[in-house]
């Protein structure tokens, strides 16, 4: 698989007082491992999701060797703290398909798969999620997307089912209204959440990175999905980097949704 040019960048102002943290691509077997490691504290110690992994302690499946993992370090301790990883196109093609097609039917994407990279295990570790962390992964993944010319940036934004959907399926009902998809970029949920049965008077708040996907301009594109693995309510999650929205191209790159990272 190519090897993606490494690169760090500087945290953000009130970050770096605190900690000095950077970001680059995982390059050695060690790094993916870290990532893997810090994946299986957060899914399966602090939220106890089900992880089909062959090692204890370790968050692995059978894509992981076909992503690339983007990692925050922290500087002074060279612990990884934050992750995420990407599908690029010619990966999950390899693969057979996304790891999102698990749950949704993406049929209609048809015609993105080739320019459309998938996100996933996006975690942080506890002690550093104050958003110097998250914006030095989503600066290293805007610039990837950019300068690998790619335009559509998809994955599942997960949200808790401790009170058995019935806030997921409230959260749903109120970004419909000017989140949704247009029908030509739908997909469907393979077991989702029976909607008609759930619904809470007050819908509380959209869980974190689901925000910051809509903030960007990303669209939820049908109907949750329920992951029982995780004991999530999933959102397909569709980002056309021509929505980018411009105050945050200029926080993640420094400059305009136009501009190409060489």
């Amino acid at each position: 698989m190519e090897r993606i040019e490494e690169f760090r960048l500087a945290a953000p102002a009130q970050a770096r007082r605190k900690r000095r943290l950077s970001v680059a691509f995982a390059a050695t077997e060690a790094q993916v491992r870290a990532a893997q490691e810090l994946r299986w504290r957060v899914f399966a110690e602090e939220l106890g999701a089900r992880l089909a992994s062959r090692e204890p302690g370790l968050d692995a499946d059978r894509f992981d060797p076909h992503c690339e993992h983007l990692l925050v370090r922290d500087e002074d301790s060279g612990e990884v703290v934050g992750t995420y990883r990407l599908l690029p196109p010619h990966a999950a093609r390899d693969l057979g398909g996304y790891y999102a097609e698990s749950e949704f039917d993406l049929t209609r994407l048809e015609h993105l798969r080739e320019r459309m990279v998938e996100v996933g295990r996006s975690c942080i570790h506890p002690d550093y999620r104050t958003g110097g962390a998250i914006a030095l992964l989503w600066s290293g993944l805007a610039r990837y997307m950019l300068a690998h010319g790619y335009r559509h940036l998809a994955g599942c934004a997960s949200m808790g089912m401790r009170d058995g959907g019935h806030g997921a399926a409230a959260v749903y009902r109120r970004l419909r209204e000017a989140n949704l998809a247009p029908a030509d970029y739908r997909v469907s949920a393979r077991c989702r959440l029976p909607l008609e049965q759930l619904g809470a008077e007050t819908p509380p708040e959209a869980p974190a990175l689901l925000k910051a996907y809509l903030r960007c301009g990303a669209w939820i594109c049908g109907e949750p999905a329920w992951d029982p693995d995780f004991n999530t309510a999933d959102f397909f999650v569709l980002l056309p980097m021509a929505n980018l929205a411009a105050r945050y191209a200029r926080h993640f790159l420094g400059a305009d949704p136009g501009a190409r990272v060489t």
